[in-house]
């Protein structure tokens, strides 16, 4: 992986560092392209000049985003593929679609995340925060590699936060078995990402394909919506102290399609610089353990037909 003896030596040049390629030409995919952080990133891919597949479970604030930045961009190639990355058949259901319509994919975003205080079972009988935030990355790239390493050099970008610090990760309450606690599933499932990205850099070193994690800052976006009334009320206080989307987007387009980073894989930023992660999202066994339970929670990584 590239840059592993030591944080690799990046510009710090912000002007330098947020000038982006002119994407024309290029297929990117955002999760949750609807809102938030992954709708600043859709709007900056699309006035690079990228042709921009939007992800959401949403179909008519899907296409109510997809409407507002070909109006804002001039960008009409812009596209919606709908899929609930809760339910794994809907997941697969989604690359089999963006593998029929689509000859390539040149960055993938995974972007889409809950943040959960009620304890929820998926259709598939998982937390809903792993089955989201993890499963949902996990089983969707790995269904799209192939057609990532036919376009390489192509990206994956996992959206993480630095809240993967607090993460327990047990093995034996990743379904909330042994009692629930909101704010311990979602640093676990942000310690997961870290951690995939760190394994999933290892798998594809010499594909063509790199692969890195970011922290995005605390953002004032939808996902601190979906809760009960006192953390949103408690949020609503603190809204004007985040980070706008656009801010939290930076570091996400930065990853995307930034020359700079050209060929770094396997690593952790934040404000577009490369940051240590915590101790244990350095564990490489860990990552190993973890990238075979979470093969066995998906039940298998089949490809779908094209």
């Amino acid at each position: 992986m590239a840059g592993s003896s030591g944080l690799s030596q990046l510009s710090n040049s912000r002007d330098e560092v947020m000038k982006l390629p002119d994407l024309s030409g290029q297929i990117h995919l955002v999760t949750g392209a609807n809102a938030g952080i992954g709708k600043a990133t859709a709007r900056g891919l699309a006035r690079g000049g990228a042709e921009v597949i939007f992800l959401c479970r949403d179909e008519e604030c899907g296409r109510s985003a997809i409407d507002e930045i070909a109006n804002d961009t001039g960008n009409d190639d812009l596209h919606l593929v709908l899929c609930d990355l809760s339910q794994q058949a809907q997941i697969r259901a989604a690359a089999g679609e963006i593998r029929d319509r689509f000859d390539r994919l040149d960055v993938l975003v995974n972007n889409a995340g809950v943040y959960l205080t009620d304890y929820i079972l998926t259709v598939d009988q998982l937390e809903k925060t792993w089955a989201v935030n993890h499963l949902g990355y996990f089983l969707l790239t790995n269904l799209l590699l192939d057609l990532l390493k036919d376009s390489s050099p192509s990206r994956i970008v996992n959206v993480s936060s630095d809240a993967h610090h607090d993460a327990n990760l047990d093995f034996d309450n990743l379904n909330g078995e042994k009692g629930y606690s909101w704010y311990e599933a979602y640093c676990t499932s942000k310690m997961a990402n870290v951690l995939f990205t760190r394994e999933l850099a290892r798998r594809l070193d010499g594909d063509g394909v790199t692969v890195n994690a970011m922290h995005p800052g605390v953002v004032a976006s939808n996902i601190w919506k979906r809760n009960g009334d006192w953390i949103s009320r408690l949020l609503r206080l603190a809204t004007p102290f985040f980070r706008t989307t656009e801010k939290g987007a930076e570091t996400v387009l930065y990853l995307a399609a930034s020359p700079q980073v050209k060929g770094v894989s396997g690593k952790y930023f934040k404000d577009c610089q490369e940051k240590y992660p915590a101790r244990k999202a350095q564990d490489e066994e860990l990552a190993r353990r973890l990238w075979k339970v979470s093969e066995r929670q998906v039940g298998g990584l089949e490809t779908p037909p094209v």
